[in-house]
């Protein structure tokens, strides 16, 4: 499960926001926090769910996106709203109905959180004003992810690009000979050796990975999912297969060069992250 957490500050307050496979989760306890007492925020969500307007929209919600949604359960909490002797928590609504809009996390940046339709509404009912700003500050953040997504993807464009012409160069002089290949066959050449780079790096060949993802083969190829420190070896090993194309090495002393400096190289990168040298993003994520 893809998770991350942002904050975001909203009139001189931090909002937390969870991302998860790529969905936002606002914290209400924190947004609450903005317009009351710290030590109230949970009352102030518990009024806010005790209304009718609130249930009608979660329940709306919940109807388009969660087939597991209990209706029934719903219904009778919709019938109680707005009575004085209603009462409503998160957690209730959640075990009860089978919510998946809000969820309560404990812990650090523990609290009550929404997906950011529902965190949205609940701005607009504690303060419209309050809500602007969130919209506003909520529209930055996704701007600079936005901007970073773009910056990494022009940075593995490139990385899979850079040193392609150096490889396909030494395969066309040393490895196709020179008139023996129809211009219908020259491509099984350079798939073979795409393919010795794809086995050594990602342990598959591209035809292998299309089989085994169909929906993502229509429209990318196994080197658009990988990531930059793996497209990163792969364009350093590009170079070293040029290299050893030119000394005469035959494809399988290649094969196993190429696979021990990927394993090398990857397992070096990979350390380096664990320990926030290679930091990918930055931001305002944590």
């Amino acid at each position: 499960m893809n998770r991350k957490t942002s904050v975001i500050s909203v009139q001189d307050t931090d909002i937390t926001i969870i991302t998860v496979d790529q969905k936002d989760y606002i914290s209400l306890t924190d947004m609450a926090k903005a317009r009351s007492d710290a030590t109230r925020a949970a009352d102030v969500i518990k009024n806010w769910l005790r209304n009718r307007s609130t249930l009608e929209f979660l329940g709306t919600w919940e109807m388009m996106y969660n087939p597991d949604f209990k209706v029934v359960e719903f219904d009778h909490f919709r019938l109680g709203a707005g009575l004085p002797t209603f009462t409503l928590s998160a957690k209730e609504w959640i075990g009860k109905t089978q919510a998946i809009g809000m969820y309560v996390q404990a812990g650090r940046y523990g609290g009550t959180y929404a997906h950011k339709d529902i965190a949205f509404e609940f701005g607009s009912a504690i303060s419209p004003i309050f809500k602007l700003y969130l919209l506003k500050e909520y529209q930055r953040l996704k701007d600079e992810e936005n901007d970073r997504l773009k910056l990494e993807w022009d940075a593995k464009r490139f990385l899979s690009k850079s040193n392609y012409l150096i490889h396909t160069d030494a395969v066309k002089n040393y490895v196709l000979p020179q008139g023996n290949y129809t211009k219908n066959t020259e491509w099984l050449a350079y798939a073979d050796e795409a393919d010795l780079l794809n086995v050594a790096l990602f342990n598959c060949t591209a035809k292998a990975w299309r089989d085994a993802n169909p929906e993502l083969a229509k429209n990318s190829n196994i080197r658009d999912y990988a990531s930059i420190p793996e497209l990163t070896v792969l364009s350093n090993l590009e170079t070293h297969n040029a290299e050893l194309i030119k000394e005469g090495e035959s494809k399988a002393v290649r094969f196993e060069a190429l696979r021990k400096i990927a394993q090398y190289q990857l397992r070096v990168l990979r350390e380096a992250e664990k320990i926030n040298l290679l930091p990918e993003g930055g931001g305002s994520s944590t």
